[in-house]
């Protein structure tokens, strides 16, 4: 915990990762002798400052137990992450991108629950040439991960009015103002020479942020990016085309561990409001207070969230005050949270359209008899769309004509692309994390168990006359909660192989946490454990109530009970 004003903290023993960056001469250390040096994975040090650069060393765990019996080393790759603020490309990038996947990664895009996009299975010795092939499109994996600030966040919805372009335009502006200030990027990956330079980081310092910070931008209207789950979520507030300013809530974010209860998951906390023109100053104090005040001891309780927590909302939002030189105002008034439907046709407003097309689990892929990844690079190429990614996992092809309809349709169809309209809500809206068999941390499976945990509920639902009903579906195969297993309507979080905590109880449009209900359910039987639950919403549902409100209505004893 932060000491009170004019006292002096104890001193603390810091963690492994902050003696690294503290020695690491700006996320340098030993990464560009490390990458050129034979064998097919790195150090400790040089997988921890690798993060910042935008890339995750990982291996194949499906194989990992075999190798080791025949006395060969794990098969060792690398995941590389794209900052691409707001989801938003070119078609030119997209296929640049695309290209790569054949070239370097394993033949798949994988779309994230942060509008990014990601590749995997790229070996070693072919990372910096990637990255430099990235860079070629003016884009970037800078900062992409690491203890920085991640991937900006916001609506994807490319409707031509004044309020959506400025959400585009203060996501682009954070993104570039946020970027470490380090040369180190661009003298290990793109060959270019020392400035000879003094250097620093005005913003992150020598050590850079205890944890991850991520933020995101978004308006009552549309709360698809799930604002309040972020370190820092800005609200804008419209009045017609004119923004009033921007609600601040601080210290959100979903990580935890299990068996601890000292980490849990948190909705950021409205602290208060900022005119338009004070967007970067307050979002500079808010990275400077996690920078300062965060634990650097202790990375399962660096975020954030723990600072807000531990000292009180009271006194982060006077201490944001005092490094932007005045007192936040009140929080603006806003109207309740909305979660558009994005996915399908949508006319916008510049005679245009956009088609949201579902990408389950994000991975752009062809296989299993569809082949999604061509079919979207047919409409990049024959209808100049404009892709956007989606914090659903989603992507939007904006800029279409409608008289190419019917031949946009008929070219997905015929690559056997499902469209919105022929699935289920809870289909629509259901995420995934990776999980097995590339991360590290998942403890059983999300993005391979999608289709069959869906296809278990789906049943369930029909049953009660519910498949119509609007429910979100979000699985992860650890606690970390990177597909916001914590909030929305039903969360699956991975607790042993085959087994999943269940949680329920959070709301649709992304207000409220859910709780958890069962400790450890089979993969098998989540259909069946949440029968009850949906037979009693069948018969005792309030008027237009949502399933995830019912929930907590009823509350976890009278859940329990059914």
């Amino acid at each position: 915990m932060t000491p009170p004003d004019g006292q002096t903290a104890p001193a603390v023993k810091l963690s492994g990762v902050e003696t690294l960056k503290q020695s690491s001469r700006h996320l340098r250390g030993a990464l560009a002798e490390e990458l050129a040096a034979p064998g097919s994975q790195v150090s400790e040090d040089g997988y921890n400052l690798l993060k910042f650069h935008g890339s995750y060393e990982q291996y194949d765990r499906d194989s990992a137990t075999a190798r080791k019996q025949a006395g060969q080393e794990k098969d060792y790759s690398f995941m590389l992450r794209v900052r691409m603020p707001g989801g938003r490309l070119s078609a030119k990038q997209y296929l640049a991108l695309d290209d790569l996947a054949d070239t370097y990664a394993n033949g798949t895009l994988r779309l994230t629950t942060r509008q990014g996009i990601q590749f995997h299975g790229i070996i070693k010795g072919e990372l910096k040439p990637t990255i430099a092939a990235i860079n070629d499109t003016l884009l970037t994996t800078m900062a992409a991960c690491g203890d920085v600030a991640r991937n900006v966040m916001t609506s994807p919805l490319p409707i031509a009015d004044a309020a959506h372009r400025r959400l585009d335009a203060d996501a682009r502006m954070l993104s570039t103002a946020l970027l470490p200030q380090s040369h180190a990027y661009h003298e290990i990956f793109l060959d270019e020479a020392p400035s000879g330079e003094a250097e620093a980081e005005p913003l992150y310092g020598d050590t850079y942020l205890p944890r991850k910070f991520k933020i995101a931008i978004a308006t009552p209207q549309d709360n698809s990016v799930d604002v309040l789950t972020n370190d820092l979520g800005l609200i804008a507030i419209f009045e017609g085309d004119d923004l009033l300013g921007y609600n601040v809530a601080v210290g959100g974010g979903l990580g935890m561990t299990h068996n601890r209860a000292d980490t849990f998951p948190r909705m950021g906390s409205i602290v208060g409001s900022v005119p338009a023109d004070e967007l970067l100053a307050i979002t500079k104090a808010v990275v400077v207070l996690h920078r300062d005040h965060g634990n650097r001891a202790d990375r399962t309780r660096a975020r954030l969230k723990y600072v807000v927590e531990d000292m009180g909302v009271d006194w982060v939002r006077a201490r944001l005050g005092k490094i932007i030189g005045h007192e936040l105002a009140d929080a603006l008034p806003m109207p309740a949270f909305q979660v558009p439907e994005i996915l399908g046709w949508h006319a916008q407003g510049d005679g245009a359209y956009w088609l949201g097309v579902p990408v389950p689990s994000g991975r752009v892929a062809d296989q299993d008899g569809v082949q999604l990844r061509s079919a979207l690079r047919a409409v990049m190429q024959r209808f100049n769309a404009s892709p956007i990614v989606t914090a659903q996992q989603d992507i939007l092809l904006a800029d279409l004509r409608l008289e190419d309809r019917a031949a946009i349709e008929a070219l997905l169809a015929d690559h056997g692309v499902t469209l919105a309209e022929q699935l289920s809500p809870l289909a629509r809206w259901a995420l995934a994390c990776p999980a097995l068999p590339t991360c590290g941390l998942a403890l059983t499976e999300a993005e391979r168990v999608r289709q069959p945990l869906v296809a278990q509920i789906e049943a369930q639902l029909a049953r009660f006359g519910l498949l119509d009903e609007r429910i979100s579906l979000r699985i992860t195969g650890c606690p970390n909660g990177c597909a916001r297993s914590y909030a929305g309507d039903i969360g699956l979080v991975g607790r042993i192989p085959g087994r999943y905590a269940l949680y329920v109880g959070g709301d649709f449009a992304g207000t409220r946490l859910s709780f958890k209900l069962h400790e450890r359910v089979a993969e098998g039987d989540i259909g069946e454990i949440l029968a009850p639950l949906f037979a009693a919403f069948a018969a005792q549902r309030a008027p237009q109530e949502e399933f995830g409100n019912f929930c907590h209505r009823l509350g976890h004893d009278a859940l329990l009970a059914l």
